[in-house]
C-alpha cells in the first residue's frame, strides 16, 4: 500500500506538551477511522510550526 504524508501547519507545535499532542493525534485518528479501515496511521513528526503524518492508504483521494 503506497504511503502519505500529510502537512498539518500547527504554529508552535514544537512547544505543545505531550498531553497536548496526544489530544491532537486522537483527534486525528478518530477523522482517519471515519475515513475507512484500510488508512493506517505510520508515524508522525513534530517540528515548530508543524506536524508531518505519515500514512499507508490505497490511494491520496481517501486521504
Amino acid at each position: 500500500m503506497p504511503g502519505y504524508v500529510i502537512e498539518r501547519e500547527i504554529p508552535g507545535a514544537g512547544n505543545l506538551s505531550m498531553d497536548e499532542l496526544h489530544a491532537i493525534s486522537q483527534k486525528s485518528c478518530n477523522v482517519i477511522s471515519e475515513l475507512g479501515p484500510s488508512i493506517q496511521w505510520v508515524e508522525s513528526y513534530v517540528t515548530e510550526d508543524k506536524i508531518y503524518c505519515i500514512y499507508n492508504a490505497p490511494n491520496k483521494e481517501i486521504l
